[in-house]
């Protein structure tokens, strides 16, 4: 089954989304790329290592942060995703806003990357529906305030899967196509370390829903769940830093199990790793005698027509 989207790459494997935080508090790289000249170097970067997609965002969604204001949030992200575009880059926004949002797409962005599913600003999905984009959907719960007092769940997948369900109906109301639609599990949003881990294995059962198949991105980069994992003897979580090897072990897992897109911050090893888990497919595809088909529940990407 194949699976791409109007206006970005495509590729017959897991893409790859290098992320691009112009942000001062980010989690794990917050200050490094603040400045937009530092931003849109980093961008070219990540690019040139391999990124088929980068996300420029200019608002920390880390647990705990507080919110920016709109004006602060479009003095970040404006140059940045302007020179992103110009300089040919498949680019994509992060942000929760349309006023930020309809920016970034006016400048030529092909993709919204939204966290709060269209919950934060009801004007984005008419925003996006009406630019003919294609669209992030995240499950979230709430706001990075207070976000680990909703991470309460009785059956993980289920409740967000269904919560999805619910996300994409509402989007598709205001005018979305269903084929522009990306569905995000929203790792670490409104989730404690322990709910990710379901989430991550059931990425098909999560792209299948509403009446539709939608492609999965999947963004575990360096995430909290990851350092409590690989906890020193004490209980001290690996530094954010320090968990790039084991989002590449992630990003490869994801690939094999169907993700359209991994979202990272360290692009070349994992651009590495959705090379290898398209290599295991198509060797596990031809032992089985269906050369060309993918594994059950994964979702190829084909090239442009």
């Amino acid at each position: 089954m194949t699976f791409q989207l109007p206006g970005l790459p495509s590729a017959d494997r897991c893409l790859v989304m290098g992320v691009v935080n112009v942000t001062p508090d980010s989690f794990s790289d917050g200050g490094q790329w603040y400045g937009a000249d530092a931003a849109i170097a980093h961008g070219l970067e990540l690019a040139a290592q391999g990124a088929d997609i980068v996300d420029v965002g200019g608002e920390s969604t880390r647990p705990g942060a507080q919110r920016i204001s709109a004006e602060e949030e479009l003095r970040r992200i404006g140059p940045v995703v302007t020179a992103l575009v110009q300089a040919g880059l498949a680019t994509s926004i992060d942000t929760m806003r349309a006023p930020v949002a309809e920016f970034a797409l006016n400048a030529g962005v092909q993709l919204v990357n939204d966290v709060s599913g269209g919950l934060a600003d009801p004007d984005m999905p008419r925003l996006v529906a009406a630019a003919g984009v294609s669209y992030v959907v995240v499950h979230w719960r709430g706001h990075s305030h207070d976000m680990y007092s909703r991470a309460v769940y009785g059956d993980v997948v289920g409740e967000v899967r269904d919560e999805l369900a619910r996300r994409v109906d509402a989007v598709v109301h205001a005018g979305v196509d269903p084929r522009c639609i990306v569905l995000d599990p929203g790792l670490g949003f409104g989730k404690r370390p322990e709910h990710n881990w379901p989430l991550l294995t059931h990425l098909a059962e999560l792209g299948t829903l509403a009446g539709g198949t939608f492609g999965v991105l999947v963004g575990a980069s360096r995430k909290r769940f990851l350092g409590n994992l690989l906890a020193a003897p004490d209980g001290t979580p690996k530094p954010f830093g320090d968990c790039d090897g084991a989002t590449v072990a992630i990003t490869a897992l994801a690939a094999a199990a169907g993700a359209w897109c991994v979202r990272v911050h360290q692009v070349p090893l994992n651009a590495d790793a959705v090379r290898v888990a398209a290599a295991w497919q198509n060797a596990a595809a031809a032992a089985t005698g269906t050369a060309g088909s993918p594994l059950p529940g994964v979702r190829t990407v084909t090239g442009r027509s």
